[in-house]
């Protein structure tokens, strides 16, 4: 497989020509827009205090906005009111009637979920924005220039823009752009931190801090370690289906052989957003609230690499896992679709049996893609405060930058094959059709 010429055939097709360069400007206006400031905060204040503030619900969310909210800028907030939005909408269609019908009537049911979607995140955006106002307000330090009310309302409309147009530029990518928008603007924030900590490392095996050995046994286990990302984002287990051969007419339909792909890690990185969101809890409170002994032993108990953080973080996210994946698919659905289609498992009766071993195999395929999920989350504070790694290797940010980059090159590689080049992960080569 030639990579370069495949590189090369991605500027040979005007449509992905445009596409691509239509998305790198969009994420080139991302990351001008994200060093805009916001007015009346001391950004150098502001960055001493999160410099307090790994390990926290803070230093959370300043990674999913790409450094905005560390250096108060008009994109402080980043995408997070969004995806807020998106998984409380997903969680209402399993739960609520109305958003269920909603989902299952087709593209006008998508079109209305993505408006309800948007005001969501307008109002998500508005609340968090005067939230995040009124606490930089209650902080010692001089952040604010001018605390009041005024303050506030400057805050919460500027904060709630950015967001908004934010979400206007992941939507403007996924539409004429390449590849899903929203996750490529995430992407790009936490690339971003990458360079410097490339520098950092490079200056220390310069200065003899860091032994070229210990370099180069970090750099192996860094690819070992994306290599089995890139395996268990792409693992799958392919349940055989059958659909019955109709004859209407003079004309046969149907008959043919196909499968389910049941991916080993269907809820992707979501599980350990909402176990980081509720294991920062406590160490979110000592920074809070200094000087108060029970929450400096809470926040100390679930802190790295004490064995109950460890334990407590891995069973949170092993749990979400099943949950997340069970709200995304459902094998009573798929079981339903498959009957009507008159579809059904070789050795497998159709209805409820269907649903069984659909839920089954889902149950046996989910385990190893949690427990790896709860190995990767673990890892970069291992990393750091056991093995002193002077950088940030793991976690969500590495879930989402080797998942967006597959799911990107898996579009590009669609364009590609459509037109008959060479693609970037195809078995052979393809002849090109002139």
């Amino acid at each position: 497989m030639n990579i370069t010429g495949s590189y090369q055939s991605m500027f040979r097709i005007p449509e992905l020509k445009r596409r691509i360069l239509f998305t790198a400007m969009i994420l080139l206006v991302y990351r001008l827009g994200g060093h805009i400031p916001t007015p009346g905060i001391n950004r150098e204040a502001l960055r001493a205090f999160f410099d307090a503030q790994s390990g926290t619900l803070m230093g959370l969310y300043d990674m999913f906005s790409g450094g905005g909210l560390r250096n108060a800028t008009v994109f402080a907030l980043g995408i997070m009111p969004y995806i807020s939005a998106s998984i409380i909408l997903q969680l209402l269609q399993t739960v609520v009637p109305y958003f269920e019908k909603m989902a299952k009537d087709g593209e006008a049911g998508r079109k209305k979920i993505n408006e309800l979607t948007r005001y969501g995140t307008v109002f998500l955006a508005l609340i968090q924005s005067f939230g995040m106002a009124a606490g930089l307000e209650q902080m010692s330090g001089g952040i604010v220039l001018n605390p009041g009310f005024a303050f506030k309302i400057m805050t919460a409309i500027t904060l709630t823009a950015g967001t908004v147009f934010v979400m206007w530029l992941g939507e403007q990518i996924t539409e004429r752009g390449i590849g899903n928008g929203i996750s490529l603007i995430i992407f790009i924030g936490i690339v971003a931190r990458y360079p410097a900590d490339i520098l950092n490392t490079f200056q220390q095996l310069r200065s003899g801090e860091m032994h070229i050995i210990k370099g180069l046994i970090i750099g192996v286990f860094m690819l070992a370690v994306v290599a089995g990302i890139i395996a268990i984002t792409q693992g799958q287990r392919k349940i055989p289906v059958q659909y019955a051969k109709k004859i209407v007419g003079r004309r046969s339909y149907g008959g043919a052989n196909t499968h389910i792909p049941l991916k080993v890690n269907t809820a992707g990185v979501i599980p350990i957003i909402f176990a980081q969101s509720i294991i920062m809890f406590p160490a979110t409170l000592t920074h809070l609230f200094p000087g108060n002994g029970f929450f400096e032993t809470l926040g100390r108990i679930f802190n790295s690499p004490h064995p109950v953080y460890v334990i407590s973080y891995s069973a949170l996210i092993i749990l979400f896992a099943y949950f997340y994946t069970a709200v995304i698919l459902n094998p009573v659905d798929l079981a339903d679709n498959m009957k009507k289609n008159s579809g059904f498992i070789p050795g497998v009766r159709p209805g409820k049996k269907t649903a069984e071993y659909i839920d089954r195999v889902l149950s046996r395929v989910t385990l190893p893609g949690a427990v790896f999920l709860a190995v990767i989350a673990v890892l970069p504070d291992l990393l750091i405060k056991v093995f002193n790694v002077p950088f940030y290797f793991g976690g969500t940010g590495l879930l989402i930058v080797v998942g967006v980059a597959l799911d990107t090159l898996q579009q590009i590689e669609s364009h590609l094959v459509m037109r008959h080049y060479d693609g970037f992960m195809t078995k052979g080569r393809l002849r090109a059709r002139r």
